[in-house]
This record gives C-alpha cells, sequence and structure tokens, in this order.
C-alpha cells in the first residue's frame, strides 16, 4: 500500500485530536470557574460574621434600622488599638439604641448568671440586660478594630487582664450603665448565696449598676439571693449591708432568701405568677 494513501486520514485523526484537546481543555477552565465560583467564601458571611451576627439578632426587635445601628456601634472601635477604646466610646451605639424599658421590669445579677436567665428565658416578667437591644446583639461575642485598619477582627483581641479601656469591656460597661440609668419603679437584684460576698465591690452590679439607680425614679430594690444546701450566707450578710449604704436615699431595699430549685420551679411552670416567685 501506498504511503501517501494514508496520509488524509491521518490528518483527520490529527485535527479531531487537536479539536477534543482544545475542547476537553475548554470544560476544564469552565469547571474550574464554576467551582471557585461555588466555593468562594461569602463576602458578608465569612469576612464580617459579627457584622452578621449583629444584624440578624437585630432584626429581632423589629423596631431599629438595623444598619444604622450597626454603624453608631461599629465607629467605637473601627481603626483603634483594642487597649484604647474607653466606655464613652460607645455613647453613639447607647443613643442609637434608645432604650426605654417597662418600668417594675429591670433584673440584674452578679454570680448568677445561669440560673437568671434561664428564668428570663422562660419568664416575661423581667428582664436582664442581656435579653434587650443594649446587650443581646453582642452577648457572648468577641471583636476589637486595629490602629490604621478599617476591619473588625473577632480573634486575638485585648481582654479584661490585657488593659482597662479594652473593646469588650468597655461596652459591657457601658451598656451596664445605661440598663441601670434606665431602672424605674421597683428593681430586682438576683444576687449568689452560696459564696460569702454576694455584693462584691469589684463586680458590675456593685462598681457600676448600683451607683447608677436613681432614686428620683427607683423606688425599691429587691434582692433575690439564691440558695442552696451549701449557702453559706443569708440575708444578714455584711456585704449586703455595705449594699444598703450604696443605695441613695430614698430607694427602698428588701431581701429575700430563695432556694435555685424554687426559682427552676418558677421557670417552668406558667400557673405560677411572677409575684408568687418568691
Amino acid at each position: 500500500m501506498d504511503p501517501e494513501a494514508c496520509r488524509p486520514e491521518e490528518k483527520s485523526r490529527r485535527r479531531r485530536g487537536v479539536i477534543l484537546g482544545v475542547v476537553a481543555g475548554l470544560l476544564l477552565i469552565v469547571v474550574a470557574v464554576v467551582l471557585g465560583l461555588t466555593l468562594r467564601p461569602d463576602t458578608a458571611t465569612n469576612t464580617d460574621p459579627l457584622k452578621t451576627t449583629f444584624i440578624r439578632r437585630c432584626e429581632e426587635f423589629k423596631r431599629y434600622d438595623c444598619e444604622k445601628l450597626w454603624g453608631a456601634f461599629e465607629q467605637a472601635y473601627v481603626g483603634r488599638d483594642p487597649c484604647e477604646v474607653p466606655r464613652e466610646a460607645y455613647d453613639p451605639f447607647i443613643a442609637a439604641a434608645d432604650f426605654k424599658p417597662a418600668c417594675n421590669s429591670l433584673m440584674f445579677w452578679s454570680k448568677t448568671k445561669d440560673v437568671v436567665h434561664n428564668f428570663t428565658k422562660n419568664r416575661d416578667c423581667y428582664l436582664t440586660v442581656e435579653d434587650t437591644v443594649l446587650g443581646s446583639l453582642l452577648n457572648g461575642l468577641t471583636w476589637c478594630g486595629k490602629k490604621g485598619s478599617n476591619e473588625t477582627f473577632t480573634t486575638n483581641c485585648k481582654g479584661w487582664r490585657d488593659c482597662e479601656n479594652n473593646t469588650v469591656g468597655s461596652f459591657w460597661n457601658r451598656v451596664s450603665a445605661a440598663f441601670a440609668d434606665a431602672a424605674c419603679g421597683d428593681v430586682t437584684a438576683m444576687l449568689n448565696g452560696t459564696i460569702a460576698t454576694p455584693f462584691s465591690p469589684t463586680s458590675v452590679f456593685a462598681s457600676i449598676e448600683v451607683k447608677k439607680f436613681d432614686s428620683s425614679r427607683v423606688k425599691s430594690l429587691n434582692v433575690v439571693l439564691v440558695t442552696e444546701k451549701s449557702a453559706v450566707t443569708n440575708c444578714t450578710n455584711t456585704s449586703l449591708k455595705d449594699l444598703q449604704k450604696e443605695l441613695k436615699q430614698g430607694i427602698k431595699y428588701n431581701c429575700m432568701e430563695v432556694t435555685e430549685a424554687q426559682i427552676k420551679e418558677c421557670s417552668s411552670n406558667p400557673k405560677i405568677s411572677c409575684e408568687d416567685c418568691w
């Protein structure tokens, strides 16, 4: 057979091979692009998870312009050293939140976190700061800025033990002050009766909140001293006498020893009125 007779067919095979190679290459490019788009991090979610959580929680309160509230919050720390954020940096956030609670509804606490939040979660007669727009948007979260940067960081942020004016600590001190500023009528505080000093001078309740109670608005402070079998204090505790001295003249004081079991029963039984919980 003449070798020349096979050349057209050979050329045709080569052309088909080239075409198939080009098609395969294009398919690989398309697949790579599709996978890239599919696996690309969602900018709104992954690059700013704090804002995503903040906005989602804010929307549960209905009446707020959540983007505006975020802007007021963000300006407190963005571009700042995480140890140079004073409490007043959050004043615009406090103003935008415009917190005005119903009187007789505020619940303060110290060293009773789990008990009090289990109670307010199940009963709507009291609110802790973490149940309000002031505290719930950032509860359990960490954040900070960096000098010269417009970014928000959620890791490697300075904390309470690193410096006084840290980003998160200043926030909670400021919202706690605002929460206490808004107190009116009968105010309740749930304190821990299983420790030697239920009213500790270093606690936020003692160092910030009690000092903010205004006798022109606050009628009384009712202390619910949470006790157990291992209780080491009662309503005659020396630190509670110090609490009475801290109250401004005109604010009445009352203390009740209530077992944790009784509080849990009340929180799970809506037939028991809040007034009868203690």
